[in-house]
């Protein structure tokens, strides 16, 4: 874990506009910055940037975070990732808990060796032709070929010497499986008369290679070993490349092959990834579901493209979200997507993946197969089968609408095949209260304490001794002493919130803190001295009229106890009714301090 003040360090340390900024063209529009969203596609700019929040918040499509957040989204990092790109940016060293300065000298070497090698690769092919010919009839021109770093590796076993020099027989080359050692110590290029296509990080880093072998070789493709830069579970082919297009398309099509990223981006789909070699996995849905919300697997309808494509239905499950779509695209057998689109077009490519099949329409097709509906022991057999896959659906309307459809199949209904799955099925006939059309539902006086300090962290020096008690168990208690320890080490500033935001795992926090980033902002003019002492005095009586509305909240209810105590007839001790009798006189006395303070 990275420690919480080292992350808020780093926030306080990042002008958010400055960042933004790299990517997105910023306008100055009153307190804030504005542009289009980049994000989703609009006309009218509605994504704002706030320096005195550090926050960014559309107001189109819902997207906000901090700067963190906005590596996360934009560019596809991880967490830890995008921690570790702006200490960089700021000139600091993220505490490393698992990673000794000797592992990080390691990757470092070894991505330079990727490097290098890539860039040798590019200038051999220059002088290959009979590659370029091979690029020439798949249809690719050389200015896709130089988008995507490809070139050739020579018919050589030693052809990456010319490069490397007497660094050859360097670790790095070997650790970075560029080159084999046999059992004789002797070395040997690992690529050879093969075109190559560098597989890039989301940071655009060289990590590893897959190259297609000219003529009749095999195997056909070959891809760099698992390695520490390397592992094929995590990465994906293209993504980088296809940021942006994702973006604009709103849309990401996962295929099975290089060619087929490179094909549909020559012919003007880039929206587009390849798996490298291997199933698809959690983690690579992670890193698609970060791209877009809409994920479109693209695989051959052939046997083999069918056992792809359930893979990636089982791993999509616990995945999901009701905001999230997971569809399959099956082509016809004759055809996989480099050749498709260059025999129907680009349009007819976007038309098969508006089309293609949702994720519960597969999955029930799965789960049908061969079986003979009109047997009930086949309608049995088709319930059991959905015992492994309906119940990890993680998106719960979603997961209650396959259910209704499996119930169909199954002669059954919605809660008996719930019953079955052993889901619980939702209570019925219950709809939550809602506040009146043009009102908004009362804000109680925790939150609104909350609203306080959050906006006045000199309050909490002042705050009683007693308020854990005030507060109880509660959510907002919670917060306030995280804003209390940020507080107590000078943490607390423009950016804790947004920190705070970033890093909680508890959605009841993290609804809490979005609804104090979200608050609405006003241009004032610049303070004066009497108006900030006045300010001060207005905030530290309102604080004063917080606590004393949890303290009457606090005697209504040991007061309701009581009376309901002797309302069931039960003898109350002598101490008891003294405080019973009490309790009126405590509660109008906080209520007269409120009138005149």
């Amino acid at each position: 874990m990275i420690p919480e003040s080292f992350i808020q360090d780093v926030l306080a340390r990042t002008d958010i506009v400055d960042l933004i900024e790299r990517y997105v063209p910023l306008k100055k529009g009153g307190a804030n910055y504005m542009a289009c969203c980049p994000f989703h596609n609009e006309k009218s700019p509605s994504f704002s940037v706030s320096p005195t929040k550090q926050f960014y918040h559309c107001f189109g499509c819902g997207a906000h975070g901090t700067a963190v957040g906005f590596l996360m989204e934009y560019c596809g990092m991880s967490f830890r990732d995008a921690i570790k790109d702006l200490a960089q940016q700021c000139g600091l060293t993220v505490p490393e808990d698992d990673a000794p300065q000797q592992d990080r000298a390691q990757l470092s070497s070894l991505l330079e060796a990727t490097t290098r090698a890539a860039r040798y690769f590019r200038e051999q092919l220059r002088y290959a032709p009979q590659a370029i010919e091979y690029l020439k009839q798949r249809g690719l021109t050389g200015e896709i070929a130089k988008a995507f770093g490809i070139g050739y590796a020579p018919d050589d076993w030693n052809g990456l010497r010319s490069a490397f020099g007497s660094d050859y027989d360097s670790p790095a080359l070997l650790e970075a499986g560029l080159v084999i050692q046999n059992d004789a110590g002797r070395r040997y290029d690992r690529f050879r008369d093969r075109v190559m296509f560098p597989i890039l990080d989301q940071r655009g880093n060289i990590i590893g290679f897959g190259g297609r072998v000219l003529g009749q070789g095999e195997p056909k493709y070959l891809n760099s070993p698992e390695t520490p830069l390397f592992e094929k579970g995590r990465e994906l082919y293209g993504l980088f490349q296809a940021r942006q297009a994702i973006r604009e398309s709103g849309v990401v099509v996962v295929t099975e092959g290089y060619m087929d990223v490179v094909a549909l981006a020559q012919y003007g789909f880039g929206a587009a990834v390849a798996t490298l070699g291997t199933a698809t996995t959690a983690t690579h849905i992670q890193k698609l579901f970060r791209q877009s919300e809409k994920v479109v697997f693209c695989f051959d309808g052939d046997k083999a493209g069918r056992k792809a494509a359930r893979r990636a239905l089982e791993n999509s499950l616990d995945q999901l979200a009701d905001d999230r779509e997971v569809r399959f695209l099956f082509l016809p057998t004759e055809h996989d997507p480099d050749s498709f689109i260059r025999a129907e077009g680009l349009e007819a490519f976007h038309r098969a993946v508006h089309d293609a099949m949702p994720l519960s329409e597969f999955l029930l097709r799965e789960l049908r197969g061969d079986l003979n509906l009109e047997i009930p022991e086949e309608r049995a057999k088709l319930v059991h089968e959905a015992k492994a896959l309906i119940p990890k659906i993680s998106a719960p309307i979603l997961q209650l609408q396959t259910i209704r459809l499996l119930a169909d199949d199954a002669g059954m209904s919605s809660e008996e095949v719930s019953h079955a799955l052993g889901i619980k099925p939702p209570p019925r006939n219950k709809v939550a209260a809602r506040p009146r059309a043009g009102r908004s539902a009362p804000i109680g006086p925790q939150r609104q304490l909350l609203r306080l300090l959050s906006q006045n962290p000199e309050l909490l020096d002042r705050l009683p001794g007693d308020l854990p008690e005030l507060l109880g168990d509660s959510t907002e208690c919670a917060l306030i002493q995280l804003f209390r320890d940020a507080h107590d080490h000078d943490h607390f500033g423009p950016t804790t919130i947004a920190a705070l935001f970033q890093s909680s795992q508890d959605d009841a926090q993290r609804a809490l803190l979005r609804e104090l980033l979200n608050a609405p902002e006003e241009d004032t003019p610049p303070a004066r001295e009497d108006a900030t002492h006045n300010s001060s005095k207005a905030a530290q009586a309102e604080l004063d009229g917080h606590i004393a509305n949890l303290r009457i909240a606090m005697i209504d209810h040991e007061f309701n106890s009581l009376r309901h105590r002797l309302a069931e007839g039960e003898a109350l001790e002598t101490a008891e009714m003294r405080r019973y009798a009490e309790l009126p006189t405590l509660k109008q006395q906080l209520r007269s301090g409120q009138k005149t303070s």
